[in-house]
């Protein structure tokens, strides 16, 4: 077991660096009041290589792993952006990159993967859906077959990235459960155009994440070509579960960002605020303890996210270990945040200080893209050999 952090990783994350600080607070705290896309950052992004990082190099990538790809998003979180950059990775290089590279066909491959690393091509995912939550096997949406594909008709809810995406993953069941073997067969995943007939959405005003729209999604009788398949024909749970999973890898690496982010405002302010006895109040342990133990349960969390990204990376088991990870870092990502506004009293309430923006966006991946209840029945069923209760 080797925690060493080579010297190519090391020049990768000082560019990620460098262009998360290019990036800072102050352009994160615009694009959130104006509720304004990203395009630049990402753009930066790509020319820097990191969007294709996970590319075959054939497709116009880097050829690298998901461990290369989770110590930058950390760096470019950690430099302004907190946790709503990673979800930027979750669209692209996830519902996209992963999707395409794992199961995508040669075609596929060669028209879209150039695009993600250039940044020319965008990508959301349309799974969740009003009535099923994050019971995706109870999704409604079908997928029926017609003359040359598939006629998709169904309602989505929470799509992050819908208008400034190209493409869409979109999750459908293409045969119902009480026709299947069992209820995880009859799910597949298409490819399609985000501007197509059929196809409209609706944004949701909301809390957080305001430079990443969320919308509900109307597909109306959307007509995918059989070229449009991602996988098996409902074979396409496992596949999802594959890139799912890979979801939370990179969720977790832009919440130990945002973490290390948070907790940085937080003691610089601690040891410049001075306000009894001219001692600066960062020296109390009541206030030191919390920040501390943060930390702790951060580092813990980075850990365990590095192992699920080197298990993806060497074809070995990885749900269990991302997963956790996840858990662990939504919790302490937020706490970091919460604290942090509570070390700057008043101030922290400020959107000057930038902690209100770190905590509205932290606060989201407790329950998404999983809730951390659902993580812990995954525990409790998986690792601990439980009884279900769903």
């Amino acid at each position: 077991m080797n925690f060493d952090i080579t010297e190519e990783q090391k020049m990768m994350m000082e560019t990620a660096r460098q262009i998360g600080e290019r990036f800072g607070l102050d352009y994160w705290r615009e694009k959130d009041g104006a509720k304004e896309y990203p395009h630049e950052v990402w753009q930066a992004i790509c020319e820097a290589g990191i969007a294709g990082m996970m590319v075959p190099e054939a497709y116009g990538g880097l050829g690298l792993g998901l461990v290369d790809l989770a110590l930058c998003i950390e760096e470019l979180c950690k430099g302004g952006a907190g946790s709503t950059l990673s979800q930027m990775f979750m669209l692209n290089p996830v519902f996209g990159g992963v999707s395409l590279a794992l199961y995508g066909s040669e075609a596929m491959k060669r028209d879209l993967l150039p695009g993600l690393c250039d940044g020319s091509v965008t990508f959301s995912m349309a799974l969740t859906e009003p009535d099923a939550g994050t019971n995706s096997l109870g999704m409604k949406t079908r997928a029926e077959p017609v003359d040359g594909g598939w006629s998709i008709s169904g309602q989505k809810i929470w799509i992050t990235g819908v208008a400034a995406s190209r493409k869409m993953l979109v999750v459908a069941r293409t045969t119902q459960p009480q026709e299947g073997v069992k209820k995880t067969h009859g799910i597949s995943l298409f490819m399609i155009d985000t501007d197509r007939a059929g196809v409209s959405h609706t944004e949701i005003d909301k809390l957080g994440t305001n430079t990443l729209p969320s919308s509900i999604v109307y597909l109306d009788r959307v007509f995918a070509s059989h070229d449009e398949v991602i996988g098996t024909v409902d074979g396409g749970w496992p596949e999802l579960l594959d890139i799912l999973n890979c979801e939370r890898i990179v969720t977790t690496s832009g919440l130990v960002g945002t973490g290390a982010l948070a907790l940085k405002l937080a003691v610089d302010y601690a040891r410049e605020r001075k306000v009894f006895n001219g001692r600066p109040i960062g020296s109390y342990q009541g206030l030191q303890f919390p920040l501390a133990q943060k930390w702790a349960e951060l580092e813990a969390a980075r850990l365990l996210n590095l192992k699920a990204a080197s298990n993806f990376d060497r074809n070995l088991p990885f749900g269990s270990e991302s997963n956790a990870a996840k858990l662990i870092a939504s919790q302490a990502a937020s706490a970091a945040a919460e604290q942090s506004m509570q070390v700057m009293g008043g101030m922290g309430y400020s959107k000057e200080f930038h902690a209100e923006r770190l905590w509205r966006d932290a606060r989201l991946f407790r329950f998404a893209p999983v809730s951390e209840e659902m993580i812990l029945n995954y525990i409790s069923t998986v690792n601990l050999g439980l009884p279900r209760s769903y």
